[in-house]
């Protein structure tokens, strides 16, 4: 396989990912505002830093109020990772390779786009958010459902898999940095405590497997437990590295990535994660992120940066 194929394979999957999990946080930060009483809520602010554009956002907008902040991570312009750029780039970088992913996945990543784009009113407004929202979500389900079950299981698709699941896993770190760091603590809000960590699960869509794995009640030390370790939940940071390196071991030239991979799943696995408290545990996911990059420049280093050639 080419080595641009594969790239650009990679990178759709990473950037459907990404729009599936920004509509997804906007749908329960919604749900969230709307449970919790006026003065409460942490308000939008969290979001944009979970996408990481705090400052970006701050050059162009004087405040984090919902409208301003909605728009921004539905369909800002300047903010790459909005859903309308994620899906316009996964869009774009599909349709370079049309002769390689099923036409009707490309067909439903068009959709999307013009879908997105010409429903943003929609998605802005109170009453019709939620339906776009959730379209988007069910639309990046069926496209990588369809990818999964009509593009051959070859290179290609281990690029489609590794894109997908390490966007994922930077994203469930990121939404346990944020929401924990802005969980508000006050005696006001000390009743609604529980509702702001459910709030963090359904963030992940992680509400029901929680109580599946670690019983009814939701508190602070085994959210992170779960969040961080599960070896069962798709969402988990864990479950995600041992997903990378079965992904990644087949092919050739995989042993440095393998060893990454393997040195970051004993930084997670071996933490005694429910200890962390007092900001540590946003210096702990600092380096998980890193280590998440690392991993993402070891397999550009591996199998993109090179001539078109095969790999």
């Amino acid at each position: 396989m080419l080595s641009r194929v594969g790239e650009t394979l990679y990178w759709v999957s990473r950037y459907i990912e990404r729009a599936e999990n920004v509509a997804r946080l906007i749908n329960v930060n919604n749900m969230l505002m709307m449970d919790l009483p006026k003065g409460v809520s942490t308000g939008w602010e969290p979001l944009v830093d979970i996408i990481g554009a705090r400052k970006t956002y701050l050059e162009t907008h004087t405040d984090f109020s919902e409208a301003k902040a909605l728009r921004y991570l539905l369909v800002g312009n300047d903010n790459i990772s909005s859903i309308l750029n994620s899906i316009s780039s996964a869009r774009e970088s599909a349709r370079t390779i049309r002769d390689v992913i099923p036409r009707d996945v490309w067909e439903e990543i068009n959709t999307l786009y013009y879908y997105v784009k010409d429903s943003s009113k929609e998605g802005l407004s109170k009453r019709g958010r939620f339906a776009f929202l959730k379209t988007i979500i069910d639309s990046a389900h069926q496209i990588f459902g369809a990818l999964d079950a009509t593009i051959n299981h070859d290179q290609g698709y281990v690029f489609i898999r590794f894109g997908s699941i390490i966007e994922r896993a930077d994203m469930t770190s990121r939404i346990l940095d944020i929401r924990s760091e802005s969980l508000i603590i006050s005696e006001e809000a000390k009743p609604y405590e529980n509702i702001q960590w459910i709030s963090l699960l359904r963030s992940l869509s992680a509400y029901q497997m929680y109580r599946q794995q670690m019983g009814v009640r939701v508190q602070r030390s085994d959210v992170i437990e779960f969040v961080m370790h599960s070896e069962i939940f798709p969402r988990s940071i864990l479950f995600c590295l041992y997903e990378l390196k079965e992904l990644i071991s087949p092919l050739i030239k995989s042993l440095e990535l393998i060893k990454l991979i393997d040195e970051t799943i004993k930084e997670v696995k071996y933490k005694d994660v429910r200890a962390l408290k007092n900001g540590y545990l946003h210096d702990y996911i600092d380096t998980i992120q890193i280590r998440l990059a690392d991993i993402h420049n070891a397999l550009a280093e591996s199998y993109f940066l090179k001539p078109p050639e095969e790999i």
